[in-house]
C-alpha cells in the first residue's frame, strides 16, 4: 500500500483548497429549495469554483472507461446514494439531496459532500441526516496519529450500528491529495486496531453513507449514478481531513468560514462582544 504523506507546504495548499471547496458548498446548501434543479447547482458551483480561480475537479473525470462526468458536483436524490449526474428535474419539498463537490487549487484536491433536507422532512428522516453527520466527527475524533485505519471505520459503523441503518459496503473513504483517489482506502464498519498506521501528514477523506433500509446498491444505465436497490432513502457526508502532529484537522469544514466571519467581525468593532 503506496500512502503519499504530505508536507506542511502541500497541507497549507490543501487548507486554502479545502477553504474555497466549504465557500462553494455553503452556496450551494443555500440555494437548495423547490424548483431548483441540479444543472442550476452545478452551473453555480462552475461559476463560483472559476471566479475563485481554481478548478472542478470532477469534470472529465473517466475512470474504468466509464464516459466522462460532466459536472461539478455530484447531485443524488432520495434513493440516490451517490454519483448522481445533475439533472433538470425540479426538487420537491419533502426530497433529500446530497451534494458532493471536489474542487483542486494549485494542483490538489479538496473533497467533501452533505446530505441536506428541501423543506420538511419526517423525524426519522432528519434524523438520519443528522446522525450520518455525526459519523464523520466520529471517524475524525479517531484520525490521529497512531490509530489505525480500523479505527476511523469502527467509530463511522458505530454510529451506524446504533441507529440500525443500512451501512454501505461497497464505497468509502480515501485518501486524498494530487488526485481525487489516493490510498489507504477506509471502510464504513470495521474493527479498531487494524489496517494501515495513520501518520503526520496523511489526508483522509472520511465519508461515512447509511440508508434506511439496506446496504445493497446498483448503478443506473448512465454508468455513474448509483442507487440504493431497495429504494430507501440514503444520506452521505464527507470530509476531508489531515492528520497532523497536534490532532485531526478539518479542511473541508464549512464550520470554518463561521469562524472567520466572526474574527473579522470582532476586528472591525475592536473585540469581541
Amino acid at each position: 500500500m503506496s500512502v503519499v504523506i504530505k508536507s506542511p507546504d502541500e497541507i497549507a495548499i490543501m487548507r486554502e483548497a479545502g477553504r474555497l471547496n466549504a465557500e462553494v458548498r455553503k452556496l450551494l446548501l443555500d440555494a437548495i429549495a423547490p424548483g431548483v434543479t441540479g444543472r442550476e447547482l452545478d452551473e453555480l458551483a462552475k461559476a463560483e469554483i472559476a471566479q475563485r480561480g481554481a478548478t472542478p475537479t470532477f469534470v472529465g473525470y473517466a475512470p474504468g472507461g466509464r464516459p466522462p462526468y460532466p459536472g461539478a458536483i455530484c447531485y443524488s436524490v432520495n434513493a440516490q446514494l451517490v454519483h448522481g449526474i445533475p439533472g433538470d428535474q425540479p426538487l420537491q419539498e419533502g426530497d433529500i439531496v446530497s451534494v458532493d463537490l471536489g474542487v483542486t487549487w494549485r494542483g490538489y484536491v479538496s473533497d467533501a459532500a452533505f446530505t441536506a433536507a428541501v423543506g420538511e422532512v419526517p423525524p426519522e428522516v432528519r434524523r438520519l441526516l443528522e446522525r450520518t453527520q455525526a459519523a464523520v466527527h466520529a471517524g475524525v475524533e479517531q484520525a490521529l496519529a497512531g490509530n489505525r485505519i480500523g479505527d476511523i471505520s469502527s467509530a463511522i459503523g458505530a454510529v451506524g450500528h446504533e441507529e440500525g441503518y443500512g451501512i454501505i459496503r461497497e464505497y468509502g473513504g480515501h485518501g486524498v491529495g494530487r488526485t481525487m483517489h489516493e490510498e489507504p482506502h477506509i471502510p464504513n464498519y470495521g474493527r479498531p486496531g487494524v489496517g494501515h498506521q495513520l501518520k503526520p501528514g496523511m489526508v483522509v477523506a472520511l465519508e461515512p453513507m447509511f440508508s434506511l433500509g439496506g446496504e445493497g446498491t446498483e448503478e443506473e444505465a448512465d454508468r455513474w449514478t448509483v442507487r440504493m436497490r431497495d429504494g430507501s432513502l440514503c444520506a452521505h457526508f464527507e470530509e476531508t481531513v489531515a492528520v497532523t502532529e497536534g490532532g485531526p484537522e478539518i479542511l473541508t469544514s464549512m464550520g470554518r468560514l463561521d469562524d472567520a466571519h466572526e474574527g473579522a467581525a470582532a476586528a472591525t468593532t475592536g473585540g469581541a462582544a
